[in-house]
């Protein structure tokens, strides 16, 4: 394996042995791709996706990544206010805190999510 993957890998170990402390609290996973953003929030005492979205099923091709990554964002927290969900952990899993994530993370928690 590469230098950078064993750095995504030990990443994604550090982010999940913090949030598997608060198991009674929904967390909201991330992932990216190179066009792409998905976003779920999951309820890991019952196994369960409780809310998901994502720049494709919103149909977002025509803007930016970054302004993608805040309509998604956006569009979760939404959701989440709906099912009555305002506390989650975020699970960015083995992406850095920079750019889209941050984008999406700083979209919810100004949608009224508290994390």
């Amino acid at each position: 394996m590469t230098i950078v993957h064993n750095q995504k890998l030990r990443r994604l170990a550090r982010v999940r042995s913090k949030i598997k402390l608060n198991l009674g609290v929904p967390r909201l996973s991330v992932h990216r791709s190179n066009c792409h953003i998905w976003v779920q929030i999951i309820d890991d005492k019952h196994g369960k996706t409780l809310v998901s979205t994502s720049s494709k099923t919103l149909k977002l091709a025509k803007m930016t990544k970054l302004k993608q990554a805040e309509a998604v964002g956006t569009a979760i927290a939404a959701l989440a206010l709906k099912k009555k969900i305002t506390k989650i952990r975020f699970d960015r899993g083995l992406y850095r805190y920079h750019g889209r994530v941050k984008a999406l993370a700083d979209a919810a928690r100004a949608g009224g999510l508290d994390f």
